[in-house]
């Protein structure tokens, strides 16, 4: 098997892939099938173990990674499921839960805060557990305390709002640091304090200072940040408290802070910081641990961290909702709280400014009752993790980081490009000796720019890999790694882009990045699984056939003359939709408006929070039917769940339920409310209070979207009603056609399931056609159908509403068809299938009176627009 590193590596897995999935289809066994996947694996792994075999797997540990998974993960494997989010949340055994129900069932936990004997017996439990978090930590209880909070945010909080700030105070913390300890920002700058980032470039460690050679540390600060304006005219007390923070690993980049930190700032401040106003102050030190504690925790017998804060479901999945603050006795005694709550105080007065504060530091700082049954449950959790024991998980994870890593950035184009981009640290001296368990990286195409990370996700997806993308909650580190100044943050965030939403690429950068992280019960299964995922789906090699490749108009034929040839095409149905993501109805004729098919997409549903309702949320929308009488001026509305038929009047007047101004979309709109019985009965048909509104289609106009690089495909030059991207969708019944011979051929191979045939209404098109080849559409630019003109807008991004699929009553998610459209009808990180339509209005006054649609009218494309460009557009997808 040729090296790991070599572009010709690609070329050996796609053709293995290949010429075994042939050999199993020539067999045809579904027996043949799995031997020939299992062969591929085998060998795959039989290399892997090669290199990681005494670190992968626990081979010294009580239970080998295959018992694990078999014996308490089975879930994953039976869904078909690879997670790679474990620095977001790992996951919880079913033996753990087996035990926690177990636990739970044959005993009594009541109130610590009570006297009974089950409050004794669970107060005795939180006195036990509180010791095994401090021994997780090797903590001394002497010297340390554990005080429960509702999650590491809570307790990095905590220490923010009791911290002793003052006007000669500063808050120092690395670049890479989470935005719940960037939080802690507000607090010190409130108070008067300074507040600034460092970046950690260099440290030569012989041992540390506790082991006896000097260690020599760079920090390079940012620029220091004051809200108040008045500047120290004299250098800080001696005396004033600052405060450090840094993580024990970076949840960005998954580089490992050495703890050496703590020792070099406490011990040598006035040297690591020389020529800073607060060189000379007392230094307290916070580790953010909630993702380096899962396989690296931190030993505070060796080193002089004050405060560490902890996730539990980070380390072993639940409980969640809970999280520890570890002080350091003398630091905790420098914290001034204000507000006291019960369980926190001796005794209080109702009518007089008299409280006695509790002395025990847990006792208070916990307010209130704390989550004892959570608590108690955290027992079982640290069986497990001291069962395999941190360094054997630490050194498991590393494997398998190492070794996508290592497969990352072997992956070679055809071209030989770079395929992968990953985002680590090479200031290795800084690292603790294992690795850390996150990859994050981003993808570049051939001509070197950038798959965006929305594309992987939702890819990914498809593929049954759960992982993350973005910036993970960590701006310093996204900044610092991706290279984007402040302007660059600036122009996103003008431009539309916030956390957590799909703006992936501006201005040709990133805007995130994709993540991976591994947890201890992660296998070499998993990681295989998702490098084959991004070998097939993103790397480009010549063996890939060009029907799996490129999205092109194969059926535009041009003869020597010039002129197309085609057999004919025609109107096959007329869908129109009344209420956004509701069932249409099908008609034989249908009369058009200035905003498209009269009617269509004129009502949605919004819940009381203000929510649009769709399908992807609210799927039992599927389920209510609509039909319009043009006659009777009638919208009739059923659903399953209603026995009463719900009949609306079309006319704008019938339902004064008062009006309003909404925005979806980039689009402004004037809508008419209902009354209460008709909120009622849809409240009742999709199980959740929501108010039905009315397009005022007189009243609504288009808000142009002040950033043209965000591209979007929604049709903003002309009338709208509440459709998401234009006034039609347009499908072929030769692409639905071809499309299920895919998915056949598919299920045939294995490769994504069982077969499933989908038939056009899938898509919610409002118009079938048929006639010519598969995918023609692709190419027109204007067409004609009947005496009205359209002018196409392009293919139509597809989205996981496709994949729902609506029977008996029911609704059920799957992969497909949008995993099988992915593999060939990828455009620039879209997923197209059919096209979308607007008409060209003759005047300006609106729609001719009497203009129709006819199923059975014939369709003329504007091949003469296409030959005026002089070329065939041709679209290539992104491999």
């Amino acid at each position: 098997m040729p090296a790991s590193g070599s572009g010709s590596f690609i070329y050996y897995v796609a053709g293995f892939l290949q010429g075994s999935f042939s050999l199993a289809a020539v067999q045809g066994t579904e027996k043949g099938k799995r031997r020939a996947k299992k062969n591929i694996m085998d060998a795959d792994k039989a290399e892997f173990l090669k290199e990681f075999g005494s670190e992968y797997g626990y081979p010294n540990g009580p239970k080998s990674i295959d018992e694990i998974r078999a014996t308490e993960f089975n879930r994953l494997d039976q869904k078909g499921i690879v997670y790679l989010d474990h620095a977001g949340a790992t996951l919880y055994s079913e033996l753990q839960m087996e035990a926690i129900f177990k636990d739970f069932s044959s005993n009594i936990y009541a109130n610590p805060h009570s006297q009974s004997d089950s409050s004794s017996a669970t107060s005795d439990i939180i006195r036990e557990v509180r010791q095994q978090v401090l021994d997780y930590c090797n903590a001394s209880a002497k010297e340390y305390k554990c005080i429960f909070t509702s999650g590491a945010t809570a307790a990095l909080k905590l220490v923010g709002e009791a911290f002793p700030w003052s006007r000669e105070s500063c808050f120092m913390y690395t670049m890479e640091n989470h935005n719940s300890v960037l939080g802690i920002r507000e607090y010190a700058l409130s108070k008067g304090a300074a507040a600034f980032a460092v970046d950690v470039e260099d440290i030569v460690n012989g041992g540390g200072v506790s082991g006896g050679q000097e260690a020599q540390v760079k920090l390079s600060p940012h620029a220091i940040q004051r809200r108040n304006e008045e500047i120290l005219e004299e250098e800080p007390n001696r005396n004033a408290y600052n405060l450090f923070a840094f993580p024990s690993e970076c949840n960005f980049s998954g580089l490992r802070f050495s703890l050496d930190l703590a020792n070099l700032i406490k011990e040598n401040s006035e040297r690591i910081l020389e020529g800073s106003p607060f060189c000379k102050g007392r230094w307290i030190v916070l580790v953010d641990a909630a993702k380096g504690c899962s396989t690296c925790p931190p030993d505070l017998s060796k080193y002089a961290v004050d405060f560490v804060a902890i996730s539990f479901y980070k380390l072993f999945g639940y409980p969640t909702g809970l999280g520890a603050l570890v002080v350091q006795n003398d630091a905790a005694r420098l914290m001034k709280k204000t507000y006291f709550s019960g369980g926190t105080v001796a005794a209080s007065f109702a009518d007089i400014d008299f409280v006695r504060r509790r002395e025990g530091i847990e006792e208070l700082f916990e307010d209130g009752t704390i989550s004892f049954l959570s608590i108690a449950s955290i027992r079982h959790g640290f069986k497990i993790i001291n069962s395999l024991t941190p360094s054997m998980m630490s050194r498991h994870t590393a494997a398998l980081t190492i070794y996508v890593k290592k497969m990352l950035l072997g992956l070679r184009h055809e071209n030989e490009a770079n395929v992968c981009i990953i985002y680590e640290s090479h200031t290795s001296k800084l690292v603790c000796h294992e690795s850390g368990s996150i990859v994050s990286f981003n993808l570049k195409r051939p001509d070197g720019s950038w798959f965006g990370y929305s594309e992987v996700e939702k890819l990914a997806s498809l593929s049954g890999i759960q992982l993350r993308t973005g910036c993970f909650c960590n701006p310093g580190a996204c900044a610092k790694y991706l290279g984007l100044s402040h302007m660059d943050l600036l122009s996103n965030l003008e431009g539309g882009h916030v956390c957590w939403d799909d703006n992936d690429i501006i201005q040709g950068k990133p805007t995130g990045a994709v993540r991976v992280s591994f947890g201890y019960m992660s296998t070499y299964e998993d990681a295989k699984k998702f490098i084959d995922f991004i070998t097939i789906s993103f790397v480009s090699m010549p063996n890939k056939s060009e029907n799996r490749n490129t999205l092109r108009t194969k059926s535009i034929l041009l003869s020597n003359e010039g002129h197309e040839r085609n057999a004919g095409y025609y109107l096959k149905s007329i869908t129109v939709y009344p209420i956004k993501s509701c069932t249409g109805f099908s008609v034989e004729s249908w009369p058009l408006s200035s905003a498209g098919l009269q009617h269509d997409r004129e009502w949605l549903l919004k819940s009381l929070t203000g929510e649009i309702l769709t399908q992807k949320k609210v799927p039992d929308m599927c389920s209510i039917s609509t039909y319009i009488d043009l006659d009777k001026g009638i919208m009739f509305v059923e659903s399953p769940r209603c026995r009463a038929k719900l009949e609306i009047n079309l006319k704008t007047d019938s339902y004064p339920g008062g009006m309003e101004e909404i925005e979806l979309r980039a689009q402004r709109y004037e809508v008419q409310y209902y009354e209460n019985d008709v909120d009622l009965w849809f409240s009742h048909a999709v199980g959740l209070p929501c108010s039905l509104l009315r397009c005022s289609s007189s009243q609504n106009y288009s808000i142009l979207n002040k950033d043209s690089s965000r591209k979007l495909c929604r049709d903003v030059e002309c009338t709208l009603n509440f459709a998401n991207e234009a006034q039609f969708l347009l499908i072929s019944e030769e692409s639905v056609s071809d499309l299920n011979n895919r998915l056949s051929l598919n299920a045939q191979k294995g490769t994504h399931g069982t077969s499933v045939q989908i038939n056009p209404m899938r898509f919610r098109p409002n118009l079938v056609v048929y006639g010519g080849e598969p995918y023609a559409e692709d190419g027109w630019l204007n067409i004609k159908i009947g005496n009205t003109n359209f002018m196409s807008l392009g293919g139509c991004n597809r989205c996981q509403m496709i994949n729902l699929v609506h029977q008996a009553g029911l609704v059920q998610r799957s992969n497909e068809p949008l995993a099988t459209l992915a593999s060939y009808r990828r455009v620039k990180g879209k997923i197209l299938f059919g096209i979308l339509l607007r008409h060209e209005i003759q005047d300006k006054l609106g729609m001719q009176t009497g203009s129709w649609l006819r199923v059975g009218e014939e369709i003329h494309p504007n091949s003469e627009a296409m030959l005026q460009n002089k070329k065939l557009p041709i679209y290539k997808a992104d491999t």
